[in-house]
Protein backbone atom coordinates (compact mmCIF):
# COMPACT_ATOMS: atom_id res chain seq x y z
CA UNK A 1 0.00 0.00 0.00
CA UNK A 2 1.18 3.66 -0.83
CA UNK A 3 1.57 6.09 1.76
CA UNK A 4 0.13 9.22 1.38
CA UNK A 5 1.69 12.58 1.86
CA UNK A 6 0.19 14.22 4.33
CA UNK A 7 0.92 17.76 3.20
CA UNK A 8 -1.39 17.41 0.77
CA UNK A 9 -4.22 17.27 3.22
CA UNK A 10 -3.70 20.95 5.00
CA UNK A 11 -4.06 23.24 2.22
CA UNK A 12 -4.56 26.16 4.50
CA UNK A 13 -1.54 25.68 6.30
CA UNK A 14 1.28 27.36 4.85
CA UNK A 15 4.99 25.90 4.99
CA UNK A 16 8.09 26.93 5.87
CA UNK A 17 8.78 28.49 2.38
CA UNK A 18 6.08 30.33 2.26
CA UNK A 19 6.72 32.00 5.09
CA UNK A 20 10.24 32.70 4.87
CA UNK A 21 10.08 33.70 1.21
CA UNK A 22 7.61 36.44 3.09
CA UNK A 23 9.96 37.51 5.49
CA UNK A 24 12.76 38.54 2.97
CA UNK A 25 10.44 41.39 1.24
CA UNK A 26 10.29 42.95 4.55
CA UNK A 27 13.47 42.17 6.46
CA UNK A 28 13.44 45.57 8.93
CA UNK A 29 9.43 44.81 9.60
CA UNK A 30 8.66 43.61 12.88
CA UNK A 31 7.47 40.22 12.85
CA UNK A 32 4.07 39.76 15.42
CA UNK A 33 2.63 36.47 15.77
CA UNK A 34 -1.39 36.17 16.81
CA UNK A 35 -2.92 33.86 18.68
CA UNK A 36 -6.16 33.50 21.07
CA UNK A 37 -7.49 36.79 19.68
CA UNK A 38 -4.16 38.70 20.33
CA UNK A 39 -0.71 38.90 19.22
CA UNK A 40 2.56 37.78 21.27
CA UNK A 41 4.55 40.05 23.84
CA UNK A 42 6.86 42.14 22.15
CA UNK A 43 9.90 40.14 23.96
CA UNK A 44 8.62 36.79 22.46
CA UNK A 45 11.66 34.20 21.87
CA UNK A 46 12.33 31.41 19.27
CA UNK A 47 13.15 28.64 21.79
CA UNK A 48 13.77 25.46 19.83
CA UNK A 49 13.49 24.91 16.07
CA UNK A 50 13.05 21.20 15.51
CA UNK A 51 12.27 18.84 12.31
CA UNK A 52 10.77 15.83 12.01
CA UNK A 53 9.86 12.99 9.31
CA UNK A 54 6.85 10.88 10.46
CA UNK A 55 5.25 8.15 9.63
CA UNK A 56 1.54 6.74 10.78
CA UNK A 57 -0.98 4.82 10.67
CA UNK A 58 -4.18 6.78 10.42
CA UNK A 59 -7.32 5.54 11.52
CA UNK A 60 -8.71 3.89 8.59
CA UNK A 61 -5.28 1.83 8.09
CA UNK A 62 -3.88 4.07 5.58
CA UNK A 63 -0.15 4.91 5.78
CA UNK A 64 1.08 8.16 6.24
CA UNK A 65 3.85 10.36 6.17
CA UNK A 66 5.31 13.93 5.95
CA UNK A 67 7.84 16.20 7.51
CA UNK A 68 7.12 18.59 10.09
CA UNK A 69 8.68 21.59 11.09
CA UNK A 70 7.96 23.06 15.04
CA UNK A 71 8.72 26.30 15.98
CA UNK A 72 8.15 26.92 19.55
CA UNK A 73 7.68 30.89 21.14
CA UNK A 74 7.59 31.58 24.51
CA UNK A 75 5.60 34.69 24.68
CA UNK A 76 6.68 36.65 27.31
CA UNK A 77 7.21 40.54 28.54
CA UNK A 78 10.70 41.20 29.06
CA UNK A 79 12.11 44.51 29.41
CA UNK A 80 11.61 47.48 27.04
CA UNK A 81 11.91 44.91 23.87
CA UNK A 82 9.97 45.28 20.73
CA UNK A 83 8.49 42.54 18.53
CA UNK A 84 11.63 40.34 16.76
CA UNK A 85 12.48 42.02 13.26
CA UNK A 86 11.48 39.68 10.40
CA UNK A 87 15.42 39.50 9.60
CA UNK A 88 16.47 38.21 12.93
CA UNK A 89 13.62 35.47 12.69
CA UNK A 90 15.05 34.81 9.47
CA UNK A 91 18.69 34.33 10.80
CA UNK A 92 17.64 32.26 13.53
CA UNK A 93 15.70 29.78 11.30
CA UNK A 94 18.91 30.13 8.66
CA UNK A 95 20.98 28.90 12.01
CA UNK A 96 19.06 25.99 12.50
CA UNK A 97 19.62 25.03 9.08
CA UNK A 98 23.38 24.84 9.90
CA UNK A 99 22.47 22.12 12.09
CA UNK A 100 19.39 20.49 11.42
CA UNK A 101 18.08 20.02 7.71
CA UNK A 102 14.33 22.06 7.20
CA UNK A 103 12.76 21.60 3.95
CA UNK A 104 11.44 23.93 2.33
CA UNK A 105 7.63 22.28 1.93
CA UNK A 106 7.85 20.65 5.52
CA UNK A 107 4.23 21.39 7.05
CA UNK A 108 4.81 24.24 9.68
CA UNK A 109 3.45 24.02 13.63
CA UNK A 110 4.10 26.58 16.38
CA UNK A 111 4.55 25.91 19.71
CA UNK A 112 3.39 28.65 21.70
CA UNK A 113 3.78 29.09 25.68
CA UNK A 114 3.62 31.91 27.96
CA UNK A 115 5.77 29.55 30.08
CA UNK A 116 3.07 28.85 32.77
CA UNK A 117 0.70 27.31 30.81
CA UNK A 118 1.51 24.22 28.49
CA UNK A 119 2.38 23.85 25.14
CA UNK A 120 -0.75 24.81 22.74
CA UNK A 121 0.37 24.12 18.80
CA UNK A 122 -0.83 26.32 16.31
CA UNK A 123 -1.10 26.30 12.32
CA UNK A 124 -0.56 29.86 10.47
CA UNK A 125 -1.76 31.49 7.86
CA UNK A 126 -0.15 33.24 5.47
CA UNK A 127 1.64 36.46 6.48
CA UNK A 128 0.01 39.77 5.94
CA UNK A 129 2.08 43.45 5.75
CA UNK A 130 1.19 46.31 7.49
CA UNK A 131 1.73 49.32 9.50
CA UNK A 132 5.62 48.16 9.40
CA UNK A 133 5.10 44.80 10.31
CA UNK A 134 4.13 41.46 9.36
CA UNK A 135 1.49 40.14 10.70
CA UNK A 136 1.18 35.83 11.29
CA UNK A 137 -2.23 34.80 12.52
CA UNK A 138 -2.03 31.10 13.94
CA UNK A 139 -4.86 29.12 14.34
CA UNK A 140 -5.44 26.48 16.78
CA UNK A 141 -4.17 23.13 15.11
CA UNK A 142 -7.32 20.38 15.46
CA UNK A 143 -7.41 16.80 15.45
CA UNK A 144 -8.48 15.26 12.51
CA UNK A 145 -9.70 12.04 10.50
CA UNK A 146 -7.68 12.11 7.38
CA UNK A 147 -10.21 9.27 5.73
CA UNK A 148 -13.13 11.24 6.19
CA UNK A 149 -11.30 14.97 4.84
CA UNK A 150 -10.10 12.82 1.65
CA UNK A 151 -13.11 11.22 1.14
CA UNK A 152 -15.16 14.92 1.59
CA UNK A 153 -12.50 16.23 -0.69
CA UNK A 154 -13.57 13.86 -3.38
CA UNK A 155 -17.34 14.98 -3.07
CA UNK A 156 -16.37 18.36 -3.36
CA UNK A 157 -14.52 18.06 -6.41
CA UNK A 158 -16.94 15.49 -7.78
CA UNK A 159 -19.71 18.18 -7.38
CA UNK A 160 -17.60 20.91 -8.20
CA UNK A 161 -16.14 19.43 -11.50
CA UNK A 162 -18.25 16.15 -12.01
CA UNK A 163 -19.65 15.40 -15.19
CA UNK A 164 -21.68 18.19 -16.87
CA UNK A 165 -25.37 18.35 -16.23
CA UNK A 166 -25.81 21.68 -18.47
CA UNK A 167 -24.29 23.70 -15.93
CA UNK A 168 -20.84 24.86 -16.26
CA UNK A 169 -18.38 21.76 -15.25
CA UNK A 170 -16.39 22.93 -13.17
CA UNK A 171 -16.36 25.88 -10.80
CA UNK A 172 -13.26 28.56 -10.53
Amino acid sequence: MNAIDNRKMQKDDICLGDLMGALKAARNSSLIFYYDGRPVKPGYHVTEVKAGRFSALDCGGNPEVWTEIFIQLWDIEEGDRSHMPAGKFDGIIRKVTEHVELEDSAKLTFEVSDGVQPLRLYCAASPTLGAGSIHVELSPRPASCKPRDRWLAEQQAQSCCGPSTGKSACCA
